[in-house]
């Protein structure tokens, strides 16, 4: 078995791998290191994302750094900031036994201000998002001249974000006897204009086929109408209780409404895109790396760089424009060996871009799946609870003194009857919503005249035309609060006890918010907000001025529920496994 010791890594760097809890390295890593420790020839690695790049290239960059002398040698470029602070602590992780090595995170969204203060300091390896970059060199607060390796890294989605031009200037500013390093999960034209402009005769490593996929990577498509887009979702999520992984949108909007409908739903569910701050993006993702999200909804952009383990599923709500972008969206899931599923929600008329995908694969052909009907659901989810009772832990200390109540409680009940009683307490609420649940599979490969794949919230099966039974309030909490619109709507549910499909639009401000409420539930929420607190401070719920003027019907976020539901209020901090949506 090869090793990362036959590789030619020196001890203080293997030591830090094993630290990590490294055996064997991936392939990508096998191929390229023993190459990038000669540092003397530059580099076209391509892998597709989650094969470890960041360990191919980063631990010969850091073998080959002099760290007596605590200037810029080393300098990566990385299209998001996600993926910045993922190198950046990887490298930290890395050089753990090296001594004083200092790696510098420079990216958008943070204080310039820190950054600056940190590259004052001295700093061996800059890792940075372009645009942030070019304001400190701007600045003449960074000197490359003493720049001996550069990394382009995910080259290929660098130039789909534009930033062609940000790259050649900064490119501009290293000594031309440098060596360069370009890894890319695909090969577009443009990226082999860049191998050809800063390369001399590359040596051209190639991880599987080139663009191709994951091959750990199961890929299904489901082929519905395009009103029924979000039943089929919340039915596929239905269907794999332990389901832990990404919904990928086109848009920021597209993928905020989702997240809010499947957080009024009772999912455990956020958006991650480029409207929030910094701070609200570190939140959301922490969240999901606690796995106290289930689904993350994102944008292709804002989830560059994401590097969770073990996500099970990528469900492309929307195909991407550029077919090779869904190689980007796959590769989050099947990482360092495992195995994933991507599937992809369609109408008709994308089959065609599923061949085209299907060829960038390098043939790998989808399976063309059946959205599960009603009764498949209810018999998943409730082996799903079978099997959870099978591996809970019991604490016999801490609930010792509760046996003998608890057997008396249920000393008339024969063991089968208590199972009946006990399968059936969750049972039941899933039976009865998917009772007569229609088939959202498209039989015949044609559209309904009148159908439109569009990219809104008409195509998504959540826009709905107002009613005029919902009242527009005003709250004294908004984003300078750090409320998005998903923390806005679960505080608002775990505060007044209402479930959040009695909710509707809501309208973010600075330090005040409007949100719609079924008129039924104004009343009890005037009462419920009279006493409320939000860090140290009191919380003013008034009727909005203009609330007889305006009635915007949910925003189009709101799903479809049955007359009469009574239901449970999502708890922001349920787990992922048995879901509660009712």
């Amino acid at each position: 078995m090869i090793t990362f010791e036959s590789l030619g890594l020196q001890e203080p760097i293997l030591k830090g791998i094993q630290d990590l809890g490294f055996i064997a390295p991936t392939p990508i890593q096998e191929k390229a290191i023993p190459v990038l420790l000669t540092g003397d020839r530059d580099f076209v690695g391509l892998a597709q994302t989650g094969t470890g790049k960041t360990a191919a290239f980063g631990l010969p960059l850091l073998q080959q750094l002099d760290i007596k002398r605590r200037q810029p040698q080393g300098l990566i470029l990385c299209p998001t900031r996600e993926l910045c602070l993922q190198i950046t602590n990887d490298l930290k992780n890395f050089s753990k036994h090296l001594g004083d090595l200092s790696v510098v995170a420079v990216y958008g969204g943070a204080s310039i201000v820190q950054q600056l203060r940190e590259l004052k300091r001295g700093a061996h390896v800059v890792v940075a998002t372009p645009g942030r970059l070019l304001d400190i060199i701007d600045r003449g607060a960074v000197n490359f001249e003493n720049v001996r390796y550069a990394v382009l890294d995910e080259a290929d989605e660098m130039l789909n974000m534009g930033f062609q031009e940000d790259i050649n200037n900064i490119l501009s500013k290293t000594p031309g006897t440098k060596t360069t390093w370009l890894f890319s999960a695909t090969m577009p034209q443009e990226v082999r204009r860049i191998a050809q402009q800063y390369m001399n005769n590359p040596f051209e490593l190639t991880v599987g086929n080139k663009n191709s996929g994951n091959v750990n990577i199961e890929h299904e498509y489901y082929v519905v109408r395009p009103r029924e887009k979000y039943a089929a979702l919340k039915r596929i999520v239905d269907y794999n209780p332990e389901i832990f992984g990404i919904i990928f949108t086109r848009t920021k909007i597209e993928s905020q409404e989702i997240a809010e409908s499947l957080i009024r739903d009772g999912y455990n569910a956020d958006a991650l895109h480029g409207d929030l701050t910094q701070q609200q993006r570190d939140k959301v993702m922490k969240r999901f790396r606690e796995r106290s999200i289930q689904m993350l909804v994102a944008t292709d952009v804002a989830a560059r760089g994401i590097d969770v383990d073990n996500v099970t599923h990528v469900i492309n709500y929307e195909l991407p424009d550029d077919v090779e972008n869904y190689t980007h969206r796959s590769g989050r899931t099947a990482r360092a060996g495992k195995s994933g599923i991507s599937i992809a929600i369609i109408s008709s008329r994308d089959i065609g871009k599923i061949r085209q995908i299907e060829r960038v694969l390098g043939g790998k052909k989808f399976v063309k799946a059946e959205v599960p009907d009603g009764f498949a659901v209810c018999e998943k989810q409730l082996f799903a609870l079978v099997h959870k009772v099978h591996k809970v832990t019991v604490n016999d200390e801490q609930i010792e003194p509760y046996l003998e109540r608890i057997y008396e409680e249920f000393a008339n009940m024969s063991k089968e009857e208590l199972i009946r009683r006990f399968a059936s307490l969750e049972f039941n609420e899933f039976l009865e919503y998917y009772q007569d649940a229609p088939d959202l599979n498209v039989k015949e490969e044609k559209r309904t005249y009148g159908e439109s794949s569009s990219n809104g919230a008409s195509s998504s099966g959540m826009s709905y035309r107002g009613t005029g039974k919902f009242t527009r309030l005003f709250i004294n909490l908004g984003s300078v609060d750090d409320f998005t619109r998903g923390d806005m709507l679960r505080y608002l549910c775990d505060t007044s006890g209402v479930r959040g499909n009695k909710i509707g639009r809501i309208d973010l401000k600075g330090v005040y918010s409007f949100f719609e409420v079924e008129n039924d539930v104004v009343e009890k929420f005037q009462q419920v907000f009279k006493k409320a607190e939000y860090n140290g401070r009191s919380v003013r719920i008034e009727m909005s001025q203009d609330g007889d003027k305006r009635r915007s019907g949910g925003g189009g976020s709101r799903p479809p529920r049955r007359d009469g539901e009574e239901g449970r209020r999502t708890s922001s901090a349920a787990k992922p496994g048995f879901k509660r949506r009712y």
